[in-house]
């Protein structure tokens, strides 16, 4: 068996054991365009010869960003690494301080970006870097240096002989996690950290000859990220897209017809309210069958057997409806792996049931990241669970240090995919490591348990984040997380944020999601004019108390909503006019943010 040392083993090895013609494309215009296995290597050598023309040495860092994944995202990383240079991913959307803070911090001497307005963000920040030299793009623009202007083929043998230096527990990148507080973080990844979770994880992603996978996440995030190198592990041909591109009849989906894609819930749940909507527009028997069709996907759960007159109902189901839904994704999805947020368990029967297979997997930049993975294998995977642990990952469930249910505690792990800290901050690393019986244990800030299944393989369930806990001014604690979860099940709501901390009840401010409050107004014959003047309609803020109704009874009598608020404007990562943002990059709230912008909301709550 092939021993992976280095991120750069991954391509190396394709092209010796499997070289592709269709390694890994962009749609240009109308067309995919693809680099072949060797020319993915020759681009990038000629990439790292060129770094070294410059002056780049072993230690030094490069930035790389881009709105849309693109095979020169990887080429450029790939390159990094091949003569030992730490690549520093920069999200796109991030503020202009922010930028200035990563590049100075981080020491980064050039920067490689695609197209928009990052490299005039980069040349803005840039007045503010005295030690920052360079930026290029990865498309020709005018007045800027472009990325191929540096390739070089006569440094080929100093390349080689770099890279045969780079060893397994080099650092590979440096990651800034976006955080809800203060400046970001560097997280310090190996080479070896990452190459464990890509090797023990990838067995989800399909293997074959010439099989199709769709790449629309941020690779700057380490979760796609360890997804593309997987890919490159097993050899399949990579399309790198954006999330604007997927749907419609002309969508990639449909295009590419793709094996496998990771993803996010909010994504799965747009196709899920997409569909369910299509099942409102039917009428007579074809919304009945629609309709009954769905209903047998409530009780669905993995490695369940059906029998008899189940099993032909769910057969004619397939047949007549849920072929549909497949199509509508490109008809040959083997599995797709979610992560970066708690998927709703709903969501997972729905596609599941329908022969779309959905695993759902959890972890942290700081871990590489996976730390457990439901999988494909009979009895591995568990709804409500984001899966056993990985390969040599050891989890505690740590209850010393809080107020928490039986059985519940602070996740802790242990394994070869720990960062090793956070760059130039040894204070913050000293936070996150803690000791026990002489193991230096990783805390992740998440509450959870342990949970069995019938194959007796041992599940961890995430129930909240340990900093997130409200403790109401009656000293009850609440965790808001799963009751967050439970409400953007409805369509009503795009986004929610549950308030009571030292309050005497529990409330929420709720975002409703416009698209479907339109198609409601509609129905009902309320004329629409614009969100700011509809949610302070009775009839609209009645809808969304029988949301409420719905779904507060799931939870003890401390936990319900008794109270909200509907704003108009929805909470986004970056804010055009430079204020505080209500979300991080990956679309976590920024909760002391969203508190302080409406204080004045919250208040009129509590009056």
């Amino acid at each position: 068996m092939t021993k992976f040392n280095r991120l750069f083993d991954f391509i190396y090895n394709q092209q010796k054991e499997n070289p592709l013609e269709k390694c890994m494309g962009q749609r240009i215009g109308d067309k995919w365009q693809f680099y072949s296995t060797d020319e993915v290597v020759n681009a990038m050598e000629e990439a790292a010869a060129g770094l070294l023309e410059l002056g780049v040495k072993p230690g030094d860092k490069v930035a790389i960003a881009a709105y849309k994944n693109r095979p020169e995202w990887v080429i450029m990383d790939l390159a990094c690494q091949l003569i030992g240079v730490i690549s520093v991913p920069l999200y796109p959307t991030i503020s202009p301080r922010e930028y200035v803070f990563i590049l100075e911090q981080a020491e980064v001497q050039y920067a490689f970006v695609g197209g928009g307005d990052l490299a005039d963000k980069i040349e803005e920040a840039k007045k503010s870097l005295p030690d920052f030299k360079e930026c290029f793009t990865f498309d020709e623009q005018e007045g800027k240096r472009f990325w191929k202007d540096i390739w070089n083929e006569t440094r080929s043998e100093e390349v080689h002989n770099l890279s045969e230096g780079v060893k397994r527990d080099d650092l590979a990148t440096i990651i800034y996690t976006s955080g809800t507080t203060g400046n970001p973080k560097g997280v310090m990844l190996s080479h070896g950290n990452i190459i464990h979770v890509v090797i023990e994880s990838a067995v989800i992603v399909p293997e074959g000859s010439n099989i199709p996978v769709l790449s629309f996440l941020p690779l700057c995030h380490i979760f796609e990220r360890a997804v593309a190198y997987a890919y490159l592990y097993r050899a399949v041909n990579i399309h790198f897209t954006g999330t604007d591109n997927l749907g419609g009849e002309q969508g990639d989906l449909r295009s590419v017809k793709p094996y496998c894609f990771s993803t996010v819930p909010r994504l799965l749940e747009k196709v899920y309210e997409a569909i369910y909507n299509k099942g409102l527009a039917l009428s007579g028997a074809k919304k009945k069958l629609f309709f009954w069709a769905l209903s047998l996907t409530k009780d669905y759960a993995y490695d369940k057997k059906y029998s008899g007159m189940a099993a032909f109902k769910r057969r004619i189901a397939d047949k007549l409806i849920f072929s549909k839904w497949r199509e509508a994704l490109g008809g040959n999805v083997r599995s797709i792996v979610t992560g970066s947020a708690p998927c709703p368990a709903s969501i997972l029967q729905v596609f599941s049931a329908a022969g779309i297979p959905v695993r759902e997997g959890y972890g942290l930049t700081e871990t590489s990241p996976t730390l457990t993975l439901n999988l494909l294998k009979e009895g591995y995977a568990m709804i409500g669970t984001v899966g056993p642990a990985i390969k040599d990952v050891e989890l505690y469930i740590d209850d010393s240090d809080g107020d928490y249910k039986e059985g519940e505690g602070e996740i802790l792990a242990l394994g070869p995919n720990i960062m090793s800290g956070y760059y130039k901050n040894p204070e913050e690393t000293a936070k996150v490591f803690k000791e026990i019986d002489g193991k230096r244990w990783f805390c992740t800030g998440d509450v959870g348990k342990f949970v069995k299944n019938d194959y007796g393989v041992t599940f961890l369930k995430i129930t909240d984040r340990k900093k997130e806990l409200l403790k109401t001014s009656g000293g009850k604690y609440v965790a808001p997380a799963p009751i967050e979860n439970r409400f953007r099940a409805s369509f009503l709501v795009e986004q929610i944020m549950v308030v009571g901390d030292r309050r005497k009840f529990v409330s929420a401010l709720i975002v409703p999601a416009e698209p479907a409050l339109k198609s409601w107004c509609e129905k009902e014959g309320i004329q629409w004019t614009s969100l700011s003047e509809i949610i302070a309609l009775p009839r609209v803020v009645a809808r969304y108390q029988q949301v409420m109704d719905k779904y507060n009874p799931e939870f003890s009598h401390i936990e319900q909503i008794k109270k909200f608020k509907l704003l108009a404007n929805p909470w986004e990562p970056i804010k055009a006019d430079g204020s505080n943002a209500e979300l991080t990059p990956t679309m976590k709230l920024k909760r002391r943010v969203i508190l302080e912008k409406f204080e004045a909301e919250i208040d009129e709550i509590y009056a």
